[in-house]
């Protein structure tokens, strides 16, 4: 199974279609969102193009493939916007291979992990800033960082699962 991951779109449209582009151009069967969807919180200025209209209009269009997790911005108001559940904290995802722990981060993550031999990787966002690393524990961790607001001198990317590697992709 082949993973687009996209994680704090923050309601540009502009950065999900650069995306959701790059991983056309792949190949993927599914769509895992990693929270942070619409609203771009209290910590960031408005974005340019901002539209969450738009955003979950052109994720609705994909509501077949998705699944997807709540990020610390996501509110039960925008889970009304869309046709596809993303208000839990996590989400397991068997990709064959390898078993997905999707959360966004603010939850789980490095300090706070899933339960040991729940998951392979653990797949989150949250920090802006992309990271693939193997903790002591044997768990993998993957943050594909933010398509639309990136952080800590990366750019916009993606996260990508080919059946075998964690990929990630600048837009």
């Amino acid at each position: 199974m082949r993973i687009l991951f996209l994680s704090d779109i923050h309601g540009v449209p502009s950065a999900l279609d650069a995306a959701l582009a790059a991983g056309d151009s792949l190949g993927w069967d599914r769509i895992a969102l990693l929270g942070d969807l619409l609203y771009h919180g209290p910590r960031n200025g408005v974005p340019d193009l901002y539209d969450p209209v738009a955003v979950a209009k052109r994720l609705n269009s994909l509501k077949d493939v998705i699944v997807a997790v709540r990020g610390n911005c996501d509110a039960e108001v925008d889970q009304m916007m869309f046709e596809f559940p993303m208000m839990g904290d996590c989400e397991l995802l068997d990709a064959g291979s390898k078993m997905f722990f999707l959360t966004h981060g603010h939850v789980f993550n490095e300090r706070n992990p899933p339960p040991a031999g729940v998951a392979d990787i653990l797949a989150h966002g949250h920090t802006h800033v992309p990271e693939l690393k193997t903790l002591e524990s044997g768990l993998v961790v993957f943050n594909p960082g933010s398509v639309s607001l990136p952080k800590g001198g990366s750019q916009r990317s993606f996260g990508y699962f080919d059946g075998e590697k964690l990929h990630r992709f600048a837009i």
